[in-house]
């Protein structure tokens, strides 16, 4: 069998999709994995094959439209991440505001990161290479119209809250509850253009944004179970090329509170200077080892460091995580799914997207505590980190999530299911 995994060009987007694609291998399947340039020298140092997709972000040539297109992308993406996607506010979803927000996310966000060079480029390598299944993760919604097009079964891979799904089910439901003039779908329309562009198979189907089957490495408590088709399997760490230094080979004289923001540049800049020497001075007289991930630059700013921390600018966490009593991070999707790998409490730092979901289901759960991030002081992350470390309930409830997700099965299980379900879908419409 050939099985195609097509990313955005982003680290914490392709590296859960590494253990998978080497279970496929391990079964004795071709594999590819498609995705920009930019992505080309991390897939080849797991060991698998790239395909480089080499597709323009913008087709405009008068500088005017491209930093129009530029802006809108920008502010775009900042009325997306900003939406009540944890559903705090339920007057915010309503028809107008739902409506408005597929206005926005379909042009802005997944049209932008599927643009037509990207899926003319993958669709040709589709048809060129023939594979049995396509392995779209979340933000490369072009996998389903690709894999159509080739005559291939297509599945989504979720790593985290899906909370795109659960937005667009009460989208669908309250547009069907709209006169029919008035029940417009933005991401059907695009869809459905991108199929008659490409001289694929078929009308819009709602598999185009689901994946004819949903393959979902969360633990089945924190999923949000929007309705479609899906298969569990257990996450496995993967976290890049990585050694273990030496100081972590030994164990921490005191209980360890690791604090680590990921690498988008909107945390970065919000989490240095001020506010980090802040959060390391509030935890400075607890009885801890504070071991904070940072950028160059996030340490160039940190003007002074207690005696009780360490700095360091990487280390994998599926080694660092199980030496830890408790994690502060901002909901990157690596981060909590080793936290609760290991059974580690956690404190997440909401700003957006899907990350008070994140905080919420840990609340929910008691697994961890959450924050907005624009209210994130010392005093207060002080005051969290300590409930983690002296209420045993929150360990207790981490080791329960931990042992859930350690009953999925392992990708290699997983395989001969993913076998089955292509033969079922492959080549539906031809």
């Amino acid at each position: 069998m050939r099985v195609l995994f097509t990313t955005l060009a982003h680290r914490t987007h392709f590296y859960p999709l590494v253990p998978l694609a080497w279970a496929f291998r391990a079964a004795g399947h071709e594999v590819r994995i498609a995705s920009e340039p930019a992505l080309t020298d991390d897939i080849t140092r797991t060991g698998l094959t790239a395909v480089p997709i080499e597709a323009p972000e913008w087709s405009v040539t008068d500088p005017c439209d491209l930093a129009l297109l530029r802006e809108f992308h920008e502010d775009g993406f900042v009325f997306v991440r900003d939406f009540d996607f944890a559903g705090a506010d339920p007057a915010r979803w309503t028809w107008p505001n739902l409506l408005a927000l597929q206005h926005v996310m379909v042009p802005s966000h997944d049209a932008v990161m599927n643009n037509d060079g990207m899926l003319d480029q993958l669709t040709a390598f589709a048809r060129h290479w023939r594979p049995d299944l396509v392995v779209w993760e979340t933000y490369t919604i072009g996998g389903g119209v690709v894999a159509r097009a080739a005559g291939a079964a297509h599945a989504r891979f979720v790593a985290g809250p899906d909370v795109t799904m659960r937005v667009r089910r009460e989208f669908r439901r309250l547009r069907d509850e709209q006169h029919p003039a008035h029940r417009e779908d933005p991401a059907a329309e695009w869809l459905a253009w991108s199929l008659d562009r490409l001289g694929a198979d078929g009308d819009f189907t709602e598999d185009l944004l689901t994946g004819q089957w949903t393959i979902d490495s969360t633990a089945p408590s924190v999923r949000l179970h929007p309705g479609h088709r899906t298969v569990g399997v257990r996450y496995v760490a993967h976290n890049g090329p990585a050694v273990v230094p030496g100081w972590l080979r030994e164990p921490p004289a005191r209980p360890r509170v690791c604090l680590t923001f990921g690498v988008s540049e909107w945390v970065a800049d919000f989490l240095r200077g001020e506010v980090l020497t802040d959060l390391l001075a509030a935890l400075a007289d607890l009885d801890v080892e504070v071991v904070a991930t940072v950028t160059d630059a996030q340490r160039a700013t940190v003007t002074d460091v207690p005696a009780n921390a360490r700095l360091i600018d990487f280390v994998p966490l599926n080694d660092l995580l199980p030496t830890c009593a408790v994690v502060v991070h901002h909901g990157g999707i690596g981060t909590k799914a080793n936290a609760e790998l290991h059974g580690i409490p956690q404190v997440i730092l909401g700003f957006g997207m899907d990350t008070e979901v994140m905080g919420a289901g840990l609340e929910r759960l008691g697994t961890g505590l959450t924050m907005p991030m624009a209210e994130l002081t010392g005093a207060a992350l002080r005051e969290r980190v300590a409930r983690l470390l002296t209420e045993p309930s929150f360990r207790t409830a981490a080791g329960r999530l931990r042992d859930e997700m350690l009953a999925q099965p392992a990708p290699n299980d997983l395989v001969p299911v993913l076998e089955r379900l292509t033969e079922e879908n492959r080549g539906r419409y031809r």
